[in-house]
């Protein structure tokens, strides 16, 4: 194994071993509304970003987007959206309902 890998594993082996969770169920506890919310809706309907519920956004464009990025939209690490929460929100922003109170593009 690389360096690199090796401290990774042991930075995270403490945490995990105190919880009994691994580091990816740590960062899993988010629901997908309230990722959205936390994350998402800072920019995506409020003239910032364009509006993306409703819209229907198949769930492989939603998870792309989010990890690649693109123009004005910043690429969201593993840390920061973890792999089980990224299923989980491309899921709910793909099938959510238009919400009214969102504005913009």
């Amino acid at each position: 194994m690389r360096r690199w890998m090796l401290m990774a594993l042991a930075l995270a082996a403490p945490a995990s071993a105190q919880t009994g969770q691994s580091l990816g169920q740590t960062l899993a506890q988010r629901s997908p509304a309230k990722t959205y919310a936390s994350i998402c809706a800072y920019c995506h309907g409020h003239n910032v970003g364009p509006i993306i519920l409703g819209r229907k956004l198949p769930v492989e464009y939603i998870q792309a987007m989010v990890r690649a990025g693109r123009n004005g939209m910043p690429a969201m690490r593993p840390t920061e959206i973890s792999p089980a929460e990224l299923d989980a929100l491309a899921v709910w922003i793909s099938k959510a309902p238009k919400d009214t109170k969102e504005h913009g593009q």
